[in-house]
């Protein structure tokens, strides 16, 4: 699967708003055949960055993502609204979704 962790710092007056300004992108995205998970988390000590995780199976998922229309909307539409560019990790790893931590069981 690749992997993908972006990290995404909004600008102010942008940031309260930002689930609402994505939510066509990232239903879309869910949306893709491909697409294992697509998920937003709010920094607790930066309010203004956000954290999207992401995976996709391999094959041509990941390279129909950055294809698609919704893809070149978000290159577009969403420069106005960042702060800065965002940072982002990208990995193949082994693993098709998420595996119980060992270190923490809860009953």
């Amino acid at each position: 699967m690749i992997f993908i962790v972006v990290k995404l710092d909004v600008r102010p007056e942008y940031a309260d708003r930002w689930p609402e300004l994505v939510a066509a992108y990232t239903a879309a995205t869910r949306a893709e055949p491909g697409n294992l998970w697509f998920e937003w988390s709010r920094s607790l000590d930066e309010p203004n960055t956000y954290v999207l995780i992401e995976a996709f199976e391999d094959g041509d998922a990941p390279a129909e993502h950055v294809n698609s229309d919704h893809f070149a909307a978000m290159r577009r539409d969403f420069p106005q609204y960042l702060a800065s560019t965002p940072r982002i990790i990208s990995r193949q790893i082994d693993g098709s979704g998420w595996d119980r931590m060992s270190e923490l069981q809860v009953d």
